[in-house]
């Protein structure tokens, strides 16, 4: 996925698309992007942990196969300088450490992020409870579109599954601005057939990008 931020100009679209989009719906469409949603400290430093064990056990029979010996208090102090390197390594260089983590991990993660979210930005306060998130994690590489119970009644998750592989796709070409445009004009028709506007109806979330 992009790693840059996105423009002012890229903002200004997004902010547009959504506001288009909410004319013909009384729905309410809210956008985050975050740049990551964990630190990924400990669980890296875990990761790193049980290589250095394993790594440091196929050594220890690779020089005994060699007829090599190594005193046990060198060996346990090569160990810990090894893991105090890495140790560093991950506290001054954020971005290495998402490489130590599973897929799995990193995507419960994101997840756990996009609920909170969707609670932080009162996207389930909606009247109608007809709010939908549109979120993207990039460096897990992972999108998810939430939507409230007003809505998931009537739309089954395939629809925002479809709108997920159309945004991760343009993220993956560079054009997280443009995913976000498409998946909230894809959204804003789904809204549209099932909560068309109505006289009235008035803006209860802000029409913007956030980007934490």
């Amino acid at each position: 996925m992009a790693t840059r931020s996105i423009s002012a100009e890229d903002h200004d679209r997004i902010a547009e698309a959504i506001r288009a989009a909410e004319l013909k719906t009384d729905g309410e469409i809210y956008c985050v992007v975050a740049h990551s949603s964990d630190g990924y400290f400990f669980p890296a430093a875990f990761t790193a942990t049980i290589g250095l064990f394993i790594a440091s056990l196929a050594v220890a029979y690779g020089l005994e196969a060699w007829w090599l010996a190594i005193r046990l208090p060198h060996f346990v102090l090569a160990q810990l300088l090894a893991l105090a390197s890495v140790f560093v390594l991950l506290r001054l260089w954020p971005g290495l450490r998402i490489h130590f983590v599973p897929r799995r991990l990193r995507y419960q993660a994101a997840h756990a992020n996009a609920m909170k979210q969707f609670l932080a930005r009162n996207v389930h306060r909606t009247q109608a409870r007809t709010g939908v998130l549109v979120f993207v994690s990039i460096a897990e590489r992972y999108a998810e579109v939430v939507a409230d119970a007003g809505i998931n009644t009537k739309v089954g998750q395939h629809v925002w599954d479809g709108v997920v592989g159309d945004l991760t796709k343009h993220a993956g070409d560079d054009r997280l601005a443009d995913g976000f445009v498409k998946a909230i004009g894809t959204v804003g028709l789904v809204l549209a057939e099932h909560f068309p506007v109505t006289a009235g109806d008035t803006n209860e979330l802000d029409d913007h990008l956030v980007e934490i």
